[in-house]
This record gives structure tokens, C-alpha cells and sequence, in this order.
């Protein structure tokens, strides 16, 4: 792509600290989507042996948590399934065990971290198991963002909320400063605890979570939020335009949710009569606008466990879970179907994959700690602060 292009595109140089992932990338969609295909055939069935024999050897001493968005063929071994923050406060929740194997990504790992005791260690399968969105966020970014705010004679009135997924960093900064967590079940809790505190928010790192709750839940107009881009000079932003803002918006997204378009709703809508389009609040602003229903990933699955049978769904949300939802919806006669034509699962999620979990597990059980995710005291201290006012939320 020449430098022309990618300005007409928008397209953000990609930081060092991002792997390459895949092949054959959109370049219409948003930095960091990409959409190699369908993926490989299952691992060796020999490694399903493999992975029961460890960890039934390791016993209580291991608990297995699986993120939403990872394959079948991991989360069978899975002690509990769920979002991020479920299963960080799951890991919490069960002292006695010594290892806590994370299958999903690093925030997800750096949060069980933070909330389980000293004497557990919390593995990730694979330490390439990032995450684009919380890497659109570094903390130099957010300390340079916080010093244009100052200037701007604001930061006094700026409160930031931060979404959980983001790096430990952020989340330190956010306590740091005053602010809270979010995820995207309580994000219009969060938002309206801090504007009890503040009169605006800084919102991290994804702007479309933001967005749509300012705008959506909350009543706010479009012309209350702004971008902050951390590529341009002062965020692309003058001083007039920040002290005019309510949202202050990170310029981040999911790659995969960023994928989904207005044209994808049209599309369905046309080739499935009569079915309910059901997508998660990081997708687009007008997607969510043109959605039927809007919601984190377990009201995506409570919304189908309540549906009736024979209606039809189009989930606008990473391919594994749905797929996932699909097979087990269709004995009751419901059809759900992928929001978008094109397969596009999560590149670092599915990095996830049954020999990182198997090597990860037999280390264990042989007495050799591999991949551990460890917070230093100071980030983790503040991280836990931003945390605990989350969950202090009415």
C-alpha cells in the first residue's frame, strides 16, 4: 500500500509492539482486522489424551479458565467459561488453586493477576496471545494525552473509565487519577458514577464502547464526543474542542467487532427474512443503531437461551461463539448465523490453540512454571484500586 493510500484510508502506522496477524487484510475495514479464512484443521487427537492425563494430575492444584472467544477444541478443558472479568473475579474466587491457566489474552491474564492472591500464578498458553484493542492504548500515549488535557485547562474536570480490556498500565493510570473500570455490561453505571464526579470523561481505549453508551443509553448527542488520536499532535484536537467535549474518546476498537458494517445488517436482513440482529456495543455507532438488540457477550447468550424456537438471529461477534451458540441453539429449532459473509475469528485468541495448552499443562505438572503473568506491585496496586471502584458501583 503507498503512503497515498494509506492516508486516503486513515490507516495508523502499527505499532512494533503488534505481530503481524495473518494474511489477506481488508483494507477498507479498521487497523488490525484481519480475516485469514477458516482455521486449521483440530490439533492431533492425541493431544486430547494428553491435555486430560496433565491435567487430572495436577488435580485442585490447576483451574482452567476459557474465554468466550476460544476454540472448541480448548474449551473443553475449561473449568469455567465466560468474559473477561467473570473469569478473573472465577480465579479469585478459588485460593486453593496454585496455577490459574488463562486461555484468552494478556489483559485477560494481567486482571486474574491482579485479583487472585500472591501465592497464585496466572499462565498464559501462549505469551503472543495479545490484544490490538488494548494495544492502541500505551501508557507514554495516555500520560502525553493526560498532559494535553492539562494544558487545555481541563485535566481537573477530566475523569477517566477505562474498559477491562485494556493493560494493566491504563488501569493503574485510571486509578491513579481518579476513575473507574467498565466492562460492557455496566459501562452506562460507570460513565454515570463519573460524571457524579467529574464533568468529563476520558473514555479508554475503545471508542465505539463509549460511544454508543454516551450517545445510545445515555442521551447524549454525537457533537458531545470527540476522538483523541494518539498519532496526531495534542490528539487532532484543539484546546476549544476538548473544553466543548462531554465523551473525550480514545481513537481504539476491536478489530473483530470493527469489522461489522451497516452494509453487513442490510445484507442479512435481505437474505434471512424476519431475523433479529443482535451485536455487542463495540461494534460501530451505526451498526448498533441499525441493530434489533445490543449487548456484552452474555447478553448475547442469555438473549438466545430466551428466545423462542424457529426465530432467526444474526450475532454481530467473534465467529468462535458463534458458531458455538449455532450448534447448540439448533436442536431447539432457532437459526443463528454470523452477522458478516466473511470469517473473520480472532487472530490472538485462536494463537490459543490445544499443543500451547497441552505444553503449558504437562510443564506444570512436571514442576516447571512456564509463561507466568506477573503485575509489579505499584502498577497492580493501582489497577486494583480502579477495580475495586468498579465493583463498588451501585
Amino acid at each position: 500500500m503507498t503512503t497515498a493510500q494509506a492516508q486516503e484510508l486513515d490507516v495508523q502506522p502499527t505499532p512494533l509492539a503488534l505481530l503481524l496477524l495473518g494474511r489477506e487484510a481488508d483494507p477498507k475495514s479498521e487497523r488490525g482486522v484481519e480475516c485469514p479464512g477458516d482455521l486449521p484443521s483440530p490439533s492431533d487427537p492425541d493431544l486430547v489424551e494428553r491435555a486430560r492425563v496433565a491435567k487430572e494430575k495436577l488435580g485442585d492444584k490447576v483451574f482452567v479458565l476459557g474465554h468466550h472467544y476460544q476454540r472448541d477444541e480448548v474449551i473443553q478443558f475449561a473449568d469455567v467459561t465466560g468474559d473477561s472479568f467473570k473469569l478473573a473475579r472465577d480465579a479469585a474466587a478459588r485460593p486453593e488453586a496454585e496455577y490459574i491457566v488463562f486461555c484468552g489474552v494478556h489483559f485477560m491474564a494481567e486482571s486474574a493477576d491482579i485479583l487472585t492472591s500472591d501465592e497464585q500464578k496466572v499462565v498464559l498458553p501462549d505469551l503472543a496471545a495479545g490484544c490490538s484493542m488494548a494495544d492502541m492504548a500505551t501508557a507514554e500515549q495516555v500520560a502525553e494525552c493526560w498532559d494535553v488535557l492539562t494544558e487545555a485547562g481541563i485535566a481537573e474536570q477530566v475523569v477517566p473509565v477505562s474498559y477491562m480490556n485494556s493493560s494493566a498500565d491504563i488501569k493503574a493510570f485510571t486509578g491513579k487519577h481518579g476513575g473507574t473500570i467498565c466492562t460492557s455490561s455496566n459501562a452506562r453505571r460507570a460513565l454515570e458514577w463519573a460524571f457524579q464526579q467529574g464533568e468529563k470523561v476520558l473514555f479508554l481505549p475503545d471508542q465505539h464502547l463509549g460511544r454508543n453508551t454516551a450517545v445510545r443509553e445515555m442521551g447524549m448527542s454525537l457533537d458531545d464526543c470527540v476522538v483523541y488520536n494518539p498519532h496526531k499532535p495534542n490528539g487532532g484536537l484543539t484546546a476549544e474542542q476538548l473544553r466543548a467535549a462531554k465523551m473525550i474518546l480514545w481513537r481504539g476498537h476491536c478489530s473483530v467487532h470493527g469489522r461489522f458494517s451497516l452494509d453487513s445488517v442490510n445484507e442479512v436482513r435481505e437474505r434471512i427474512p424476519g431475523v433479529n440482529v443482535l451485536v455487542h456495543p463495540e461494534c460501530k455507532h451505526e451498526v448498533v443503531t441499525a441493530a434489533d438488540y445490543v449487548g456484552s457477550t452474555e447478553y448475547i447468550i442469555k438473549t438466545l437461551e430466551a428466545a423462542p424456537a424457529g426465530s432467526k438471529w444474526a450475532i454481530g461477534t467473534e465467529l468462535n461463539l458463534v458458531r458455538r451458540l449455532a450448534n447448540r441453539f439448533a436442536p431447539e429449532g432457532k437459526e443463528v448465523v454470523f452477522l458478516d459473509r466473511t470469517v473473520c475469528f480472532c487472530s490472538t485468541m485462536n494463537r490459543i490453540d490445544l499443543p500451547h495448552l497441552v505444553w503449558a499443562l504437562e510443564s506444570l505438572a512436571e514442576g516447571n512454571l512456564v509463561n507466568r503473568i506477573e503485575v509489579d506491585e505499584e502498577t497492580e496496586a493501582f489497577a486494583k484500586l480502579a477495580l475495586e471502584r468498579m465493583l463498588a458501583l451501585p
